[in-house]
């Protein structure tokens, strides 16, 4: 809770920061600020959140739907003035009359879902109002005041049985795969802050060899006076010289593209000046495979999506092999209704109303419809209990990989570190003895490609370090720092 709240307040002052920071001022980042102001501020991280609200309201709407609905259905209004065929009793005819009415209606309904069965029970009660105009004025008034009934499918299918075990997951998985994207989003920042952090070694790599090699041909224009250097290694400096300012300027352009694409990322200004302070060295740290496994297998949202989808094949397999059969159906219901001229009488003495409704479709000659409805449906849960634990191996596989990655790369980058500190020490004393006149062009060239090389390696293994424990991260959805899962810390609603 204390770290929590911690890079809540480191993030809180680094984001006010920011807000009085002008266009080309210089904004310094360390990589976990990159990652907290991406998890935060970047427009894939507002993307995320809304996609994990569409989950949120969708399991709400499934949650309601498990309680009492009441509807008021009116029709206050419905006239008609039109001529209509009647028939004639007296002349034994049909003619055509006038006719001028006034309807109205209203129904208070409540309903309730019954998940054991499938069915649904319903409370209602109506009134409605008929009014004829001309010749033969009358009124007439009906009403329901109350009837009570219950509806359901009698092939056995239950929707509501599924919806029960689908629903809670399709949002479990929804809240995982929202910590799933703010992970990736983390993984990405990281890849953008090495990205940028690559590009400023080249580029002060690029300009202290400028310096250098400024010097160093400054050097050689005395010692080919004294006859020390030839001709040839003279020039050789000056080549080096012009290399190193195109190699600069090459450098430059590199590292505005990087600068632009890690401020485009966190939705900076896109004129902002970034520099970066690079992440020390990394406690170590060794991660079982059982381990990861284990948590991957409890949060990431690609398990969730596989039981998912075989319910959802399993759920059309079941409907589909009932339905073969035959359709049935029945309602019931029990309540009161009376008509009269007056309001009040409607609701005086009411009459018993029973209604009882079953109906039957059996499919007589179908050609195979409904039995190639079920065979596919069987075929298509086939395929999706075969193509998860396909994916399931696949995403088992990445992480053995991963976690063998991220153990070897703690030993990587100690023996970055110590080649870096040889190659800096060697560089210095080359071209020491360069200026002295006890090394030559060749050896000092390599030399310095040695550094380069070493300063390049000890980024490369930092980034591949932090990738490798963010992929982790979103792959397991667990704090290994706290040894947590991420969901614990789940609080956006």
């Amino acid at each position: 809770m204390n770290n929590n709240i911690s890079t809540f307040i480191r993030l809180s002052i680094l984001s006010l920061a920011l807000l009085g920071v002008k266009a080309g001022a210089q904004i310094t980042l360390s990589l976990e600020e990159t990652v907290a102001i991406a998890g935060d501020s970047s427009l894939e991280a507002f993307r995320s959140k809304n996609m994990y609200l569409t989950g949120y309201w969708q399991y709400r709407t499934y949650k309601a739907g498990r309680l009492p609905g009441v509807t008021l259905d009116m029709t206050p209004v419905q006239y008609y003035r039109d001529i209509t065929r009647r028939y004639d009793s007296n002349d034994d005819i049909d003619v055509y009359r006038r006719q001028e009415s006034y309807y109205a209606s209203g129904r208070l309904a409540v309903t309730q879902n019954f998940d054991l069965l499938g069915g649904q029970f319903f409370l209602n009660s109506d009134i409605g109002l008929i009014r004829n105009f001309g010749d033969n004025t009358n009124t007439q008034y009906t009403s329901t005041p109350v009837r009570i009934g219950y509806s359901q499918s009698l092939v056995g299918y239950n929707p509501f049985k599924w919806e029960r075990k689908i629903e809670p997951l399709k949002y479990e998985k929804a809240k995982k795969e929202f910590l799933y994207n703010m992970e990736q989003i983390s993984e990405q920042a990281a890849a953008y802050f090495f990205d940028l952090a690559m590009a400023q070694v080249e580029y002060d790599m690029a300009r202290d060899n400028v310096t250098s090699t400024d010097t160093l041909y400054r050097t050689g224009e005395q010692r080919q006076k004294i006859a020390s250097i030839t001709q040839a290694d003279l020039l050789t400096l000056r080549l080096d010289a012009v290399n190193a300012r195109n190699k600069l300027q090459t450098a430059e352009i590199d590292l505005k593209r990087a600068m632009f694409a890690l401020a485009s990322y966190l939705n900076f200004d896109k004129n902002a000046s970034i520099r970066l302070r690079l992440p020390g060295h990394p406690v170590k740290r060794t991660l079982s495979v059982e381990e990861v496994l284990l948590h991957a297998r409890e949060n990431n949202p690609k398990f969730a999506d596989f039981r998912e989808r075989i319910l959802d094949a399993e759920q059309q397999v079941d409907r589909t092999r009932k339905e073969a059969l035959f359709d049935a159906s029945l309602s019931l219901s029990i309540g009161f209704n009376q008509v009269a001229g007056t309001l009040r009488e409607a609701y005086r003495s009411p009459l018993q109303q029973d209604v009882v409704a079953v109906s039957i479709s059996i499919p007589l000659v179908d050609w195979g419809v409904r039995k190639g409805k079920y065979n596919m449906a069987r075929n298509t849960l086939s395929v999706a209990q075969i193509s998860a634990r396909q994916e399931e191996v696949s995403l088992e596989e990445d992480l053995l990989m991963t976690v063998g990655d991220f153990n070897v790369q703690q030993q990587l980058i100690s023996s970055a570190e110590e080649a870096l500190d040889l190659a800096q020490m060697a560089y210095a004393e080359t071209k020491q003895r360069f200026i002295i006149g006890k090394a030559d062009i060749n050896s000092l060239t390599l030399s310095l490609n040695r550094l380069q090389e070493a300063e390049r390696n000890y980024i490369r293994a930092l980034r591949d370090y932090q990738l490798s424990y963010y992929k982790i991260r979103k792959l397991t959805l667990h704090d290994f720092n706290l040894n947590i899962p991420l969901s614990r810390k789940f609080d956006y609603e």
